[in-house]
């Protein structure tokens, strides 16, 4: 994994609001309505830390007709617990 690629997963996971994002969707796919639900925050303002989630890819997004919803990227969440581990030897 190069240098930029952690900088942008650590960068978004710097931020309170998409550490609980990550946990609401720990388990499995979520829609964004159904997050919004779970969490006090606008629709455009969710819609902003999905897209520094995505962009870092650490999430991913599926699109079904009007809804989004969202996952874990679990290859990426296992690259970066491998960079993790690794520095601590």
């Amino acid at each position: 994994m190069k240098t930029g690629e952690k900088e942008r997963i650590f960068k978004a996971l710097g931020d309170r609001n998409r550490v609980v994002i990550m946990d609401l969707i720990k388990d499995g796919e979520m829609s964004a309505g159904r997050i919004l639900g779970e969490i006090k925050m606008g629709q455009s303002t969710l819609s902003h830390h999905m897209k520094i989630l995505c962009d870092s890819g650490i999430v991913n997004a599926r699109k079904e007709s009007r809804w989004v919803y969202y996952s874990v990227n679990k290859d990426v969440v296992e690259e970066i617990t491998s960079v993790i581990n690794e520095w601590a030897k």
